[in-house]
């Protein structure tokens, strides 16, 4: 028995992409279409399961991160240090998941991406487990980013498999959910962080990571696909070392100008010997062979503007997110369970508009959909600049659900944009330079925001807090002009 149908392609029956036209009917046996279904579904089933896998292990090196946000001084005052110098167990972290992330990249193409990836997830675990018996303020800092550069090798790995399984319409959904955990990992670290070192210690938290971290190594080694490999594949030693010397010695002096002075020696040869080192970077990059970040990319419209926009929205976002809970804390007398409750207003907006930045864009168009996401951050550093009680609980849920909203729908469109705007074959190196820019955003956007407030602290404690978001308002007003001059491919 036969019976006439439209041809479909495997995705298609799959409901992945759109159907098209009709040219023409064809006959096909039951038994044939059975099959054939069958298969798709088989198809569609290991392709969820594979972005499962990509993203629970992404999220488990992404959320302890700042774990220890809210409990800076806890951990300061246990390892006989101070909060400014335990900032650097949040930065080191964030600058080396930025710094080494282009490097995993490129091993990928060189070794298989998945090799890449279930090491990164081993050296993860092992560095997490040696945190938990770190002795003073340079031991967990030290160990804390080496956990982190190994687990940075997760970021680029994950982008090059959802490049590999869903074609380019097809991947602003699958991108919304690693946005989500790339960029709501680090917040929902801080929601759980609180209650998990009031009742544990803030040595619990290590030893939790470090078996999740091994579980996801096991499950991608038995899960994932091989990727196809490259021969020709060459580091940029010189631009990762000068880029990473350049960025730390900024942050050197930004972090510690206040206590160093602004005008001392220390403070003054720090960033100055950190510009010297980012212009040789620049200089290295216009010559290597294979570049950590192609300078010729800079004069392309739809890849500088959306890797821009994105790093200065992040400065406003995560800049924020350090910020927020300091200021709940220390500034207005919050506790930390009750800032952990306030701050699940960003993840949880996240979580729930990010799988819809693909209606945003089928509506707006990828341009409009980036500005409206800038406004939004904009908007909500306004509505935290004007938290001055301990009774605007209503106003802080305001401002990080604005900020949720706003990286919710503009990070997966952009980088759907960058993506479309690149061969296939910079895609691994496409999505470096946009992580490498992601979190040298969100590093320098912290680092500035703490750094007003040590300044203005004088002014007030809740009052510093609103000249150091002041910062963010500037960056997300800056994200709005530099993403109305991409392109957008769908409108």
């Amino acid at each position: 028995m036969t019976k006439e149908i439209l041809p479909q392609s495997a995705d298609e029956e799959a409901g992945v992409i759109d159907s098209g036209g009709v040219d023409e009917i064809s006959v096909i046996p039951w038994s044939e279409l059975m099959k054939h279904r069958i298969k798709t579904r088989a198809r569609l089933t290991h392709r969820k399961a594979t972005l499962g896998i990509l993203l629970a292990s992404v999220f488990t090196v992404s959320f302890t991160i700042t774990l220890l946000v809210v409990s800076l001084k806890t951990v300061a005052d246990d390892l006989g240090s101070t909060v400014s110098m335990m900032s650097w167990t949040i930065t080191g972290p964030l600058l080396a998941f930025g710094v080494v992330g282009p490097a995993f990249g490129k091993a990928g193409d060189l070794w298989g991406h998945k090799r890449v990836f279930v090491y990164g997830l081993v050296g993860a675990a092992l560095f997490s487990l040696i945190s938990a018996f770190a002795w003073n303020d340079i031991s967990l800092i030290t160990f804390r980013t080496l956990s982190a550069a190994a687990g940075s090798a997760t970021g680029p790995a994950a982008m090059a498999y959802i490049n590999r399984m869903f074609k380019a319409h097809e991947r602003v959904r699958p991108l919304g959910y690693w946005s989500f955990v790339t960029a709501g990992a680090p917040v929902i670290g801080v929601v759980a962080g609180a209650p998990l070192v009031e009742a544990f210690g803030w040595r619990v938290i290590f030893f939790i990571q470090a078996p999740l971290s091994l579980l996801g190594a096991m499950f991608s080694f038995r899960l994932l696909p091989e990727t196809d490999r490259r021969d020709n594949v060459r580091f940029d030693v010189k631009g990762s070392v000068t880029l990473g010397m350049g960025a730390v010695l900024i942050l050197l002096a930004i972090n510690r100008g206040n206590s160093w002075g602004w005008t001392s020696v220390s403070t003054l040869g720090a960033g100055t010997a950190g510009i010297v080192a980012l212009l040789v970077f620049y200089r290295v990059e216009l010559h290597a062979s294979d570049p950590l970040m192609p300078v010729k990319w800079l004069k392309t419209r739809n890849v500088a503007f959306p890797v821009v926009t994105q790093g200065l929205m992040n400065m406003s976002y995560m800049g924020s997110f350090l910020l927020v809970p300091q200021m709940l804390e220390n500034g207005l007398g919050y506790t930390p369970s009750r800032v952990g409750w306030l701050i699940i207003s960003r993840p949880l907006t996240f979580s729930l508009i990010a799988p819809f930045a693909g209606y945003f864009v089928g509506r707006l168009g990828e341009r409009k959909t980036g500005m409206l996401g800038a406004f939004m951050i904009l908007l909500a550093m306004v509505a935290l600049i004007m938290v001055k009680s301990p009774n605007s609980d209503w106003l802080v849920v305001l401002g990080l659900s604005l900020t949720g909203f706003g990286m919710g729908i503009a990070a997966p469109s952009l980088t759907s944009l960058l993506a479309a705007s690149v061969k296939e074959s910079d895609m691994g190196v496409a999505s470096a330079m946009q992580q490498l820019m992601s979190q040298m955003g969100a590093v320098l956007g912290g680092a500035l925001m703490i750094a007003v407030h040590d300044i203005t602290e004088s002014s007030g404690k809740v009052t510093s807090y609103s000249y150091a978001l002041v910062v963010g308002a500037v960056c997300a007003a800056t994200a709005v002009l530099t993403g109305s001059l991409v392109r957008s491919s769908s409108r």
